[in-house]
């Protein structure tokens, strides 16, 4: 099992605005072809105005297949739309659990 974090900074003002067109529209399409998401959050404390989610795959073939086929569907393009202007910064890792990980 891998785990891909996903770490987005949004521009100032505009975090409850990208949380929710996110929400009605990104996530339905996201659980339909990525699968299993893990844990998504907005920042309070620290650096401010960021999400964060965390999807789990079998393998980099498996999230590489699932996403190929999303960036591919007609309306996540027309999320990615909604959405533009709103994302100051990406940052994608994938991270691999070690033996005792509560998440393997």
């Amino acid at each position: 099992m891998i785990y891909e974090e996903r770490d987005y900074r949004i521009v100032a003002g505009k975090l409850g605005q990208f949380v929710q067109i996110y929400g009605e529209h990104g996530l339905p399409l996201q659980k339909e072809h990525l699968g299993q998401l893990i844990a998504y959050f907005t920042t309070e404390i620290g650096e401010l105005n960021h999400v964060v989610a965390l999807w789990a795959y079998d393998n980099l073939g498996e999230r590489e297949k699932r996403r190929k086929v999303m960036l591919a569907d007609p309306r996540w393009q027309d999320y990615l739309k909604r959405v533009e202007g709103l994302i100051d910064i990406q940052t994608t890792r994938i991270l691999n659990p070690v033996s005792y990980s509560p998440l393997q």
